[in-house]
């Protein structure tokens, strides 16, 4: 990794830490590539796991046409998730330990097989799922105003922040992924709906896109891991004394608070 990277990465890090935001690495260097990004992405991984702390699954973004034609892209991005990442269902997160935070909400797979690409296809995702349960996703940009680029948002993990699972574990035999339907509340007040085929089509290709981007980089989906397949409605901004409750039909609810 050059000097480059490393300095970038390193801000980026700071920013979480200090909570105060950074300007876009893209604006910095228009030439930065969305494979550095995924290396600065893994530097800082990799400096948390020295740290002790353990990767527990992967988040997926950018799932929908309408993001990626906002950002100029046509696929996904990832980010790494940690067990510090985790919030109870029900739970409170601190506005004070975030810098911005948008809340989304998804399905969340979790894995009973490991799955490596290449040539990973939805029905394998199906055959290696233990169950799906609903999530919230509070994602963060470490991006002043998040400002950001593909680039920007792949080298800031995703730009992900914290997770919620909730709801009941439900075998994926006994849901159409595709039409599952959802509602997501802010203070009582219902702010978006959606439905898992606006995460390409269905949920489970997002996975199998993950696994078979994340070969490139050498890394395999494990057994046990928590897969947060893609947002299925726009972010909502969350600010303290905010409550966030996302309804599934047949996987149940889970909630947050600010």
């Amino acid at each position: 990794m050059t000097s480059k990277l490393k300095q970038f990465a390193e801000r980026l890090s700071a920013a979480e830490t200090t909570k105060v935001g950074i300007s876009p690495l893209t604006s910095e260097d228009a030439l930065l590539s969305v494979e550095e990004a995924y290396h600065i992405q893994l530097e800082n991984i990799n400096r948390k796991i020295a740290q002790g702390h353990k990767i527990i699954g992967k988040k997926i973004g950018l799932t929908s046409l309408a993001m990626q034609n906002l950002l100029g892209v046509d696929e996904p991005d990832y980010g790494h998730l940690l067990d510090n990442m985790v919030v109870e269902n029900g739970g409170y997160i601190s506005i004070e330990s975030v810098l911005q935070p948008k809340v989304e909400a998804e399905i969340a797979f979790i894995l009973k097989k490991d799955l490596r690409g290449p040539n990973v296809t939805a029905l394998d995702v199906l055959q290696a799922t233990d169950y799906v349960v609903p999530a919230l996703e509070i994602v963060d940009s470490r991006i002043q105003d998040w400002k950001i680029k593909l680039q920007d948002t792949v080298a800031d993990n995703g730009s992900s922040c914290m997770y919620v699972l909730g709801g009941k574990p439900t075998k994926i035999e006994d849901v159409d992924l595709e039409l599952i339907g959802m509602v997501l509340t802010k203070n009582g007040e219902l702010v978006n709906t959606g439905v898992g085929a606006a995460a390409l089509g269905n949920p489970a290709t997002c996975v199998a896109w993950l696994a078979n981007k994340l070969s490139e980089f050498d890394i395999s989906l494990k057994a046990g891991e928590v897969i947060l397949s893609g947002a299925l409605s726009a972010a909502e901004t969350a600010i303290k004394g905010d409550s966030f409750t996302a309804r599934f039909a047949h996987l149940g609810q889970v909630s947050v608070h600010f």
